[in-house]
């Protein structure tokens, strides 16, 4: 089994905090979640995560104009610049302060970001490849409190920044005549946004108090003039200009306006109005904002939830909304100005939405709580998931969104499980309900219950789908459900602790349970004789599985290990020591060291891979173990987080931290505008003045592998990670000698010699060669070289089938393939149809998934043709041909057809007949064809 997993995508978590950016083509939305940035293509309706991870989550994201690159700041002020083709890591930078806001220039050959109350200017990176691609071009000062905005103008010279200080500052980014710096107050709160009109210097000034103040400018953009002399003068690192110097050119003190009068040789602001948001008595403060300069609309979020869009400089209303009841901490436009994104922090929203037709783009949120289980369907293409805010959601793992949610349940998700169609997920919960829903209709269909009420740990379901049994942690018995009926068919009764885990056996009704009385008991589920067996064990047993033959069963303790039993014997086979391997992180409030501290050195799920060699098995720490089962060896292990905003993350704490009354890093130092997540007292929804914050601890609760083998996801504090296999970067040969080479496959496929040519490019193993193999041969020789094939490269062209299916645009060529080995090599591939049931799911899921997308065009493509076929069968208004002789008769003809119409037109003046539509009757039989086609 090859194990060259690499992290594909992050699920269940679609914002965190920072601000939201639309790439230039509008197509596009980046939004952060923890320490990764996930890109949502919003007309293609997917997600992708990028495999870029900051060591502390990000707060500032800045996009360059032409979407290559982007520079990414966590909290703690690292930045790095990322490249959005390549996706990976170009430069590190620390800016040793956090960064409250970064911004490209237009152009794209300045940077400028706040820190506290400076204000920085960087040369962005260009195409030269430079050492040092961030080059400090001058520092700002003037703010008395932290800055918290930045806008540049429309020719990149000129920037506003604001602060908290209640001002605006106008800076010049070069040595300009007309301006270095200018103030603009007014304010009675801190300045949340500035913009500047499109080619122009006049300006908007936003307040937290929701107070807009419009500011007109007497100078004209394209007049402000540079130094003489320092048109190519780079400022020394920090050093502001000196107006006493001798050596500086001297400037004039007039100049001349289009009247012809003299005025000081200096911009000069004034207050053209001043409008506010808020009704009289209503406090509701402004969190965001952002101004589309093309076409003068501006959106402002505020604490409430509620949105308002205003057409400037006019400030006149167009809506407002209501989309959450929590802050809205971002807003962003795209650069048409149609499409409108928000982020809200406390339910981890992500919201896109179209003005202009009041309609959603895109609606996504997280679980905003931990998440707790997943199960894979059976054919990989879905994912489902549960936490503790009591939500079911699945996913697809083609676009990485969330397509249904579940809120019938009133506590946390324990267990969660598809049946064998992967049309049916159960879910079990702390609320003393296991609910069945259809993915069909999407509705509850069924709820189980117990005699008493009792708050469920853990679910199974059968492999035929017709059991569901359930383990509650309060009565220690196992309810078993009929899921057809719903009715409660046998309470197991026989341990004596909390039921921690449940497992069914995949080809029998053998169920295992696992309990905290250091038990496993194997019940017969349709016998009603109580245990079958009991596997007494050292220490309280957290977790078990069956492995994919049914013929082992793993069980994971409290005292570090995982055993191995046979079914059959119940004699125990192996066990895997994992105290060292699992390792754990010593949080901000421990006493002891991390290697003397045992809260996370137990494992608490396992899973076997598709073909049963491997187990997968995770705990209390941020590490994932892949052991092999055989030879009980740990063969590589993930880390699955290295965000140090995340507590026990580290196995060392930070002395620097250290005072005598404890880690300063309990003490919390965000204030009211805190990102940290926060507990609200019970019963409490706005208005909570106590609101706690508290450390998210790094923790997996539940690790699942796909059933087509080729990826596996773990749920963790920061969602739902998974993990693909890489096969673009393995060299794996297969019967390599010494003279196979590329040329000469391609030798022998010139000679037309296609079988031998086939097997020589799959001993070689690499893909884009053996894509060029079966693409050269004809599709009328795929049935003959199908014959030809030995069974071991028959599975393999399979797996290369199944692979191209997804992408390749040659579909109807790889059908025929797979029609052909299918049908030709049947039997052999029953009789292994138990070691290669990874690979036959996969090119299950490769035709399922293509035949669904077909089916969407097939369907749009002949609804529109039905349009078009009614088009034709309207009646058309024929229009009479005169002579040019008789032209006084046809005016009259003409005024009276105008009459006529207006007669038959609506109230609105909108004519009821259509005249545009003037098709044959031989366009209409072709239509007619093309439909039955």
């Amino acid at each position: 089994m090859k194990f060259s997993y690499k992290f594909s995508n992050l699920l269940g978590a679609v914002y965190r905090r920072g601000n939201l950016s639309f790439t230039q083509d509008g197509d596009n939305i980046i939004s952060p979640v923890g320490n990764h940035i996930t890109k949502f293509d919003l007309k293609n309706n997917k997600a992708e995560t990028l495999p870029i991870e900051a060591k502390f989550n990000v707060a500032c994201v800045a996009l360059s104009p032409d979407g290559t690159t982007a520079i990414l700041v966590d909290e703690n002020g690292a930045g790095m610049l990322c490249s959005l083709i390549s996706k990976t890591i170009l430069h590190h930078v620390h800016f040793h302060r956090p960064v409250t806001a970064i911004k490209y220039s237009p152009d794209g050959k300045k940077i400028a970001l706040t820190k506290d109350n400076l204000t920085l200017l960087y040369h962005a990176p260009g195409s030269t490849r430079d050492f040092n691609p961030l080059l400090l071009q001058k520092t700002y000062h003037g703010a008395y409190d932290e800055n918290t905005c930045i806008d540049w103008a429309s020719d990149s010279r000129v920037f506003a920044v604001g602060s908290k200080d209640m001002n605006t500052r106008v800076f010049a980014a070069t040595n300009l005549e007309q301006l270095i710096v200018y103030t603009l107050g007014g304010h009675k709160d801190c300045v949340v946004a500035a913009f500047f009109e499109e080619d122009s210097l006049d300006l908007y000034t936003i307040s937290r108090r929701a107070e807009l103040i419009a500011w007109d400018c007497d100078t004209e953009l394209n007049d402000l003039q540079v130094v003489e002399g320092t048109e190519n003068q780079v400022q020394a690192w920090g050093e502001r200009p000196d107006p006493h110097r001798d050596d500086e050119p001297k400037k004039k003190k007039t100049k001349t306006t289009k009247d012809g009068e003299e005025k000081p040789n200096k911009i000069l602001y004034k207050r053209k109005a001043k409008h506010f948001f808020n009704k009289p008595g209503d406090f509701n403060h402004l969190t965001c904002a952002d101004y589309n300069k093309k076409n003068h609309i501006l959106v402002t979020g505020f604490a409430s939830g509620d949105f308002h869009l205003h057409e400037l400089p006019d400030f006149n209303l167009i809506h407002s909304l209501s989309i959450s009841d929590q802050r809205i901490a971002s807003v962003a436009f795209n650069p048409s100005g149609d499409w409108i994104g928000f982020g809200c922090v406390g339910l981890g929203q992500l919201l896109v939405w179209e003005w202009q037709s009041e309609s959603y783009v895109l609606k996504q949120q997280g679980h905003y709580n931990n998440m707790t289980c997943l199960d894979f369907s059976k054919d990989g293409q879905l994912i489902v998931s549960g936490a503790e805010d009591g939500k079911v959601k699945v996913w697809n793992t083609s676009s990485s969104t969330c397509f249904v949610t579940f809120t019938e349940h009133t506590a946390g998700i324990t267990g969660i499980a598809f049946n064998h169609t992967g049309k049916v997920v159960v879910s079990a919960s702390l609320d003393g309900t296991v609910r069945a829903f259809d993915l069909h209709r999407y509705r509850n269909f069924r709820t189980f219950t117990s005699p008493q009420p009792a708050q469920f740990s853990c679910l199974a379901i059968d492999h035929s789908g017709e059991i569901v049994c359930a383990g509650a942690q309060d009565k220690f018995e196992i309810f078993v459900w009929a899921m057809k009926t719903g009715r409660l068919l046998e309470v197991l009764a026989g341990h004596e602790g909390p039921v921690s885990s449940l497992s069914f056996n995949p080809t029998t009704a053998i169920l295992a349970s696992a309990s905290w009385d250091k038990t496993v008991k194997l019940w017969d589920v349709f016998e009603r004789k109580g245990a079958r067996e009991t596997l007494t064990l050292t220490s309280d047993v957290l977790g078990v599985a069956f492995r994919p033959d049914g013929k082992e069963v793993a069980v994971a303790t409290l005292d570090f290990q995982i055993t191995f039993w046979d079914v059959q014997s119940a004699v125990q086979t192996g066990s895997i020591e994992g105290k060292h391997d699992l390792g754990s992180g010593r949080k901000d409030t421990d006493m002891v060291t991390a290697k003397t501290s045992s809260s996370a050195k137990s494992f608490n799920t396992l899973c076997y891979s598709a073909d049963g060699s491997c187990i997968l098995a995770a705990g209390r720490s941020k590490n994932v173990c892949i052991y092999h089962v055989r030879e009980q060896l740990l063969l590589k292990k993930f880390e699955v987080s290295c965000n140090r905003s995340l507590d026990a993350v580290q196995e060392y704490l930070d002395r620097r931290k250290m005072t005598e009354f404890g880690s300063s890093a309990l003490v919390d130092t965000e204030g009211d505008e805190g990102q940290e997540q926060a507990l609200s007292l019970p019963g409490v929804k706005t208005g909570d003045m106590s609101s706690r914050y508290f450390k998210p601890e790094v923790n997996v609760s539940c690790v699942r592998f796909s059933a087509t083998g080729r990826q596996w996801a773990a749920t963790t504090t920061e969602g739902l990670l998974v993990y693909s296999l890489d096969s673009s970067l393995t060299f794996d040969p297969f019967d390599l000698t010494l003279d196979i080479t590329p040329s000469l496959v391609k030798d022998t496929l010139s000679k037309k010699e296609w079988s031998s040519a086939l097997m020589l490019s799959f001993r070689l193993n690499e893909t884009k060669l053996i894509q060029e193999v079966v693409e050269t041969i004809p599709w009328q020789q795929i049935e003959l070289v199908s014959q030809s094939l030995p069974q071991q490269y028959v599975i393999k062209i399979l797996s290369f089938v199944a692979s191209q299916l997804e992408s390749s645009p040659h579909l109807e060529f790889y059908l025929v393939w797979s029609e052909k080995l299918l049908s030709l090599h049947a039997a052999k591939l029953k009789s292994v149809s138990s070691s290669q049931q990874a690979l036959l799911r996969s090119l299950q899921k490769s035709l399922t998934r293509r035949m669904q997308d077909l089916a969407k065009l097939c369907d749009s493509n002949h609804y529109s043709l039905q349009y078009l076929i009614s088009l034709a069968k309207l009646p058309v208004k024929k229009e009479t041909v005169l002579g040019d002789e008789d032209t006084e008769s046809r005016k009259k003809t003409e005024s009276e057809e105008e009459k006529g119409e207006e007669d038959e037109s609506d109230g609105e003046g909108n004519v009821k007949t259509l005249a545009d539509a003037n098709f044959s009757s031989d366009s209409e039989e072709e239509l007619g064809e093309l439909v039955q086609f």
